[in-house]
């Protein structure tokens, strides 16, 4: 068991990693997420047959998951925007209110009652959000866009936590990687004369970017997914989202360690992270304990939705 415990971790330090892998390879956020999915997918796509795994689907659920894929690549690729509009630190701040969207669109989704206390810790979240914003004006743009980051990755989790009872995590993961980098395909000719600025579409790698590159998309993507799912089997819910919600803790100590001097924020930054982070952790213990309550008085206990990263 242990040893499940510290693998969720490692994982959990891997997807805390993607920012800064966006951040040091060159080209600019929509030719990367092309580039991660593609490889993402291949990858996924080798998985599904060496473990003999059916992967054809009928029409149409296979354009529901391409759908879902479309919106996990602006996902992507708002959150890569995100980092390189500010520091990895305010994006990781910015994407640690997941919880708080996902509280927001369960209700809406899923057709269940809104919970008292994710409305109080929303609200605490908020006020984050505020110290986070005041004190670092000038990277307001970047932090925005990190929030509306998190928002659609809350959308497309609520989505899965749907999926995931009709398919296999394994094949609802390469049909989205594959929809995410279908759907950049077919926007290219838009992006490259309307988005570039007259510079065309940059999809040619630097040698260095292909290391970084092969580590986001196999490393952080296809083994942390295929090793978070395995774990599903072992840990509970409530494990996995907690360690999950550390994802931007150990972001940004990385962060700082790999940035150095151009990482560190003002005391008002770090006083904000730590209340949106405290909201984010509180939750899944406020959840069991509103489950356990659920039991004791015979009500229908309300599904968690684990919010993963794929």
């Amino acid at each position: 068991m242990l040893k499940d415990y510290l693998r969720l971790h490692f994982i959990v330090l891997l997807w805390g990693f993607t920012a800064i892998l966006g951040k040091l390879i060159s080209v600019p956020p929509v030719e990367l997420v092309f580039w991660r999915t593609l490889l993402a997918s291949a990858g996924l796509g080798v998985l599904l047959t060496v473990r003999k795994q059916d992967w054809r689907l009928p029409l149409a659920q296979a354009l529901r998951l391409l759908a879902v894929g479309a919106l996990v690549a602006v996902h992507w690729i708002t959150f890569f925007l995100a980092a390189r509009l500010s520091s990895v630190s305010v994006c990781l701040a910015g994407l640690a209110t997941l919880a708080l969207w996902t509280s927001l669109l369960e209700p809406l989704l899923l057709w269940r009652r809104v919970r008292a206390y994710e409305v109080g810790l929303g609200l605490l979240t908020m006020v984050g959000l505020y110290l986070v914003s005041q004190a670092e004006l000038d990277q307001l743009l970047g932090l925005g866009v990190a929030i509306i980051s998190a928002g659609l990755s809350a959308l497309f989790s609520v989505l899965n936590s749907k999926l995931v009872k009709q398919h296999t995590p394994l094949k609802l993961t390469f049909y989205e990687m594959a929809g995410a980098c279908l759907s950049i395909g077919f926007f290219f000719p838009i992006y490259s004369r309307y988005y570039t600025e007259g510079a065309g579409l940059q999809l040619a790698l630097k040698p260095l970017d292909w290391l970084w590159l092969l580590l986001l998309a196999g490393v952080c993507t296809v083994y942390a997914f295929s090793s978070s799912v395995e774990l599903m089997k072992r840990l509970s819910a409530f494990v996995i989202n907690l360690t999950i919600n550390l994802e931007p803790v150990y972001g940004i100590i990385l962060a700082v360690l790999i940035f150095g001097a151009r990482e560190k924020m003002s005391t008002g930054f770090y006083l904000g992270t730590v209340v949106i982070l405290f909201s984010v952790l509180i939750h899944p213990v406020l959840d069991q304990w509103n489950q356990r309550r659920a039991r004791r008085q015979h009500e229908p206990v309300p599904e968690e939705v684990v919010v993963t990263n794929p």
